[in-house]
């Protein structure tokens, strides 16, 4: 049990010291001069997928018009709402030309929802660069130049923008900040900026710039058509591709505030979490590094008085809680959200079991009115999930 407790301790404090190089040494975007985008002809094309976005559309719509002299055009894709989104985006294309409606069409086999409402999208666009954002994001004043010029300042021809996440309510503080500690004690981001491999890709799928030409070139959306976890694994497509692609810090340019409740919050992770891996022993060994040490030492800590051998849990889940007060003040999450972190973990792994579970018994994962069913043989033996509608 020693043995079991001081590997835990080492992995725990392993991880600790990524986080805190996140913290440290990941980029924020928008330090680049936007004035040479702003003085040249409006190049970006906004493009907005919505289903049922009726209550985030408008919101959506005014940032993304506010974006200055390059600002090209705003298409939204009404993908077949069953509320009143293509009335509100209606309103705004009447009161300005640069907004435009794009009907929907049938999903195609094969596809999912958003990536196809983002191939349609890019088809009917007409700029040089593509700013793909989602109905709930929300672009700072005169952002898209701002992102451009770094993409630009950087040589790269995809960038994405990670969001900073508004919460309001418990349950939002409690578990929207575990999207980021997931993440960012797990992925590199300094070292992307060096390295080109593949699997260094990473996207935020709310803000996200392509340079058309190289848009076109790796097959666009169409190249990960399947996908429920689109914007990473275009990431990782683009890099494999031989292309330059890049992940930033982007609170200073854009906000999202991705779910309103913890219903909400349930089915949007459900739907992508075990989607997100590509094989089962990635999702097994995920959920397994959750419980033993993001968990685990929380429930032993409390005997580390009277038993030496779990002072080392003890030791572990002050790194956990470091880490997360270090990506809090990265991220500017409240402080709260870190002292409630064994709930969050509890929820996740819980969240993890039932989307992997809707997988596994055929029944698939739901979003929107759309239900996405596994369908690869030999779950076990670990190949890769494929999607069918």
């Amino acid at each position: 049990m020693t043995l079991f407790a001081l590997f835990v301790f080492g992995l725990a404090l392993a991880l600790l010291a990524l986080a805190l190089w996140n913290a440290l040494a990941w980029p924020r975007a928008g330090g680049a001069s936007p004035d040479a985008v702003n003085a040249r002809e409006p190049s970006v094309s906004i493009l907005i997928p919505a289903r049922d976005e009726e209550h985030n559309v408008a919101a959506c719509l005014e940032a993304a018009l506010a974006q200055g002299g390059c600002l090209l055009e705003v298409l939204v894709y009404d993908d077949h709402s069953a509320d009143r989104t293509a009335q509100v985006v209606n309103r705004y294309t009447e009161e300005d030309g640069r907004v435009r409606l794009v009907a929907p069409a049938p999903l195609p086999a094969g596809w999912c929802g958003k990536t196809f409402a983002c191939a349609r999208l890019a088809r009917e666009a007409r700029g040089a660069w593509l700013l793909f954002l989602d109905a709930d994001a929300r672009l700072a004043d005169g952002a898209a130049a701002l992102i451009v010029a770094e993409a630009e300042a950087r040589r790269v021809t995809l960038l994405s923008c990670w969001p900073r996440l508004v919460t309001q309510g418990f349950w939002e503080g409690a578990l929207m900040p575990l999207l980021n500690f997931v993440v960012f004690t797990l992925y590199p981001a300094p070292l992307a900026l060096r390295r080109e491999d593949a699997s260094l890709g990473l996207a935020h799928g709310s803000c996200l710039l392509a340079r058309r030409e190289e848009y076109e070139q790796v097959g666009g959306h169409g190249a990960v058509r399947g996908e429920l976890f689109e914007d990473v694994r275009l990431a990782q497509h683009w890099r494999a591709r031989g292309l330059r692609g890049l992940c930033l810090d982007g609170r200073r340019v854009v906000r999202v505030r991705m779910y309103r409740s913890l219903s909400e919050i349930w089915r949007g992770f459900q739907k992508n979490f075990f989607p997100a891996f590509r094989s089962a022993w990635g999702f097994r060994a995920f959920l397994l590094l959750h419980l033993f040490v993001f968990l685990l030492p929380f429930a032993l800590a409390s005997l580390a008085f009277s038993s030496p051998w779990a002072r080392p849990f003890a030791a572990a889940a002050a790194c956990v809680l470091a880490a997360r007060a270090a990506l809090a003040w990265r991220f500017g999450h409240p402080l709260w959200s870190v002292v409630v972190h064994p709930l969050g973990e509890v929820l996740l792994v819980a969240l993890g079991l039932a989307s992997w579970w809707r997988c596994r018994s055929g029944r698939g994962v739901e979003w929107k009115g759309r239900r996405y069913r596994a369908h690869v043989a030999e779950l076990s033996e670990g190949r890769r999930y494929g999607w069918k509608r």
